[in-house]
């Protein structure tokens, strides 16, 4: 059957997939991808599902287009092997997060340019969209976070944060996103975001800092307990 008559999965389907695919080592760092004619074929949908699918593994860092020559993996496994997210728990990764991105965000308001910043308001504007999909939604938070790590121009710092969305895609956090994230709730993020942001456009350290705190702490307090809004 022509793959342009093959009823078509979502992107965010195939994009869950092929993250899995790389985070679990079956695609290793520098890869080169199939081509996007092979990976549609494999998955049995048309080329500009697959096409959206990569954009979506490309900002949230976990490949790399390089013109010519195709889609290769960006994702060293690294800590994978040991397999940490098992002994991690949703509370004890906001305290981590706690500990780095206030500083993360500090660090986004000296080196941001005007580039990230656009790309940043891609996003969100994306993450608004998908309030009714609390995993269509978190892979734009997942995003959002990812970037504002790249915006600190810490190679270290980003390869961290990449470690942390790892272990936010893994089981212990799939379970809880049903509870946490409600339509009202993702709502709300959305608008943290957005103030996030628009403090860190006005290069507004001090209320950065403070809406990234208060928001983790948000965060924190949902996961406690999901009837807490």
């Amino acid at each position: 059957m022509p793959l342009d008559k093959v009823k078509p999965k979502r992107h965010s389907e195939v994009f869950i997939q092929l993250k899995e695919k790389i985070v679990d080592g079956e695609y290793h760092n520098n890869e080169r991808l199939p081509a996007e004619r092979d990976l549609a074929e494999a998955f049995g949908v048309a080329r500009g599902t697959i096409r959206s699918a990569l954009e979506q593994l490309e900002t949230a860092g976990y490949v790399k287009k390089k013109t010519g020559s195709g889609t290769f993996v960006s994702h060293y496994r690294g800590f994978d092997q040991f397999n940490i997210e098992d002994d991690v728990s949703p509370i004890e990764l906001i305290d981590a997060r706690l500990a780095i991105e206030p500083y993360i965000v500090k660090l986004a308001i000296l080196n941001a340019n005007q580039r990230s910043l656009r790309e940043i308001d891609h996003t969100l504007r994306e993450a608004v969209k998908h309030c009714d999909n609390p995993n269509d939604f978190s892979h734009y938070d997942e995003a959002f976070h990812l970037q504002l790590a790249r915006c600190a121009q810490n190679p270290l710092l980003e390869w961290i944060y990449g470690k942390i969305n790892d272990i936010r895609s893994h089981k212990q956090w799939n379970v809880s996103k049903a509870a946490v994230l409600s339509e009202e709730k993702m709502v709300k993020y959305c608008n943290e975001h957005r103030a996030l942001f628009e403090a860190i456009k006005r290069r507004d350290q001090k209320e950065a800092g403070q809406i990234i705190t208060e928001h983790l702490l948000r965060a924190k307090r949902h996961l406690s307990d999901p009837e807490i809004f």
